[in-house]
């Protein structure tokens, strides 16, 4: 399986400069693209392990540092961290990339990002895969996360950014040995000028610390509707997820009968989608793509 990958770089329409992986796709390019977009405090890195297999079935696959994450530039306004700059920001990606149309697996935030785009560019979305999101999310799943994203944290190396990241991850991955947690580490931090940090801008957390408007809630599942009932949809779903419940999960699908779903057993919030039970669904959904 291919492993290696291109650097890509775009311009933002204010200026920022953003940062995208490319794996090609390792038989020549025929079958629509893959785009890959993640979570709130995450970045390109959580692709790693699922670009080269998809890269491997034969599409061309994006991985996308989202503004203020991984390599991408941060930006001075805070109150452009929002899911509909982001959606902007990804159509200008599949621009300068010359992509009119591809899939797209979203992570949470991802996911949020991939029904944004069907209210702004829908002809760019093909199909989906969203990965433990919803146009609903569980409460108590929110306020874990708001209680972590953001937060200065004291790291003078890299044993001590692994055992935070175990200490804030454990519910999520109860599997995970030493080798799984230290990899998770160094997709979620780099190396600074003093020691590892956090690979994000802490001001990604400002505009979603405000419960999201009845008219944004409204339109998420407007944008939920129109994806999942036009468009092949796979939900992939933690087993334990505390921010889809099975209750959710079981609602999106009354929505949108025709949407697939798989659950990972083990897993809270969200799969890496390096689980067999991700990687098999995945596989599958491709092949009923074009």
């Amino acid at each position: 399986m291919p492993t290696d990958y291109i650097e890509r770089r775009w311009a933002s329409r204010d200026g920022l400069s953003l940062f995208a992986r490319e794996y090609p796709a390792a038989s020549g390019e025929s079958l629509l693209p893959v785009i890959c977009l993640h979570g709130l405090t995450r970045n390109s890195k959580d692709f790693e392990d699922i670009a080269p297999i998809i890269a491997g079935l034969g599409r061309r696959l994006i991985a996308a540092d989202v503004r203020g994450r991984g390599q991408s530039d941060r930006d001075p306004k805070p109150s452009n961290y929002q899911p509909k700059i982001y959606a902007r920001d990804v159509v200008d990606m599949m621009s300068a990339l010359g992509i009119p149309k591809a899939v797209f697996i979203g992570t949470s935030m991802g996911g949020i990002i991939t029904m944004m785009l069907m209210g702004i560019r829908p002809k760019a979305v093909a199909a989906a895969i969203l990965n433990d999101v919803g146009p609903k999310i569980a409460p108590e799943g929110v306020a874990r996360i708001l209680g972590y994203a953001g937060q200065s944290v004291d790291i003078r190396d890299w044993d001590q950014a692994v055992n935070y990241i175990r200490q804030t991850n454990a519910v999520i991955f109860p599997h995970y040995g030493d080798d799984d947690w230290r990899r998770f580490t160094e997709r979620t931090f780099r190396q600074g000028i003093s020691g590892p940090e956090l690979d994000y801008d802490p001001a990604i957390k400002g505009p979603i610390s405000k419960p999201p408007s009845r008219l944004a809630l409204w339109l998420t599942g407007l944008l939920f509707r129109r994806l999942a009932r036009s468009r092949p949809t796979l939900l992939i779903r933690g087993g334990m997820s505390d921010l889809i419940s099975p209750e959710i999960a079981q609602s999106m699908q009354s929505i949108a009968p025709r949407m697939q779903r798989v659950d990972v057993p083990g897993v809270g919030h969200a799969p890496m989608l390096n689980e067999p039970e991700a990687v098999d669904a995945i596989r599958k959904f491709l092949r009923t793509v074009p």
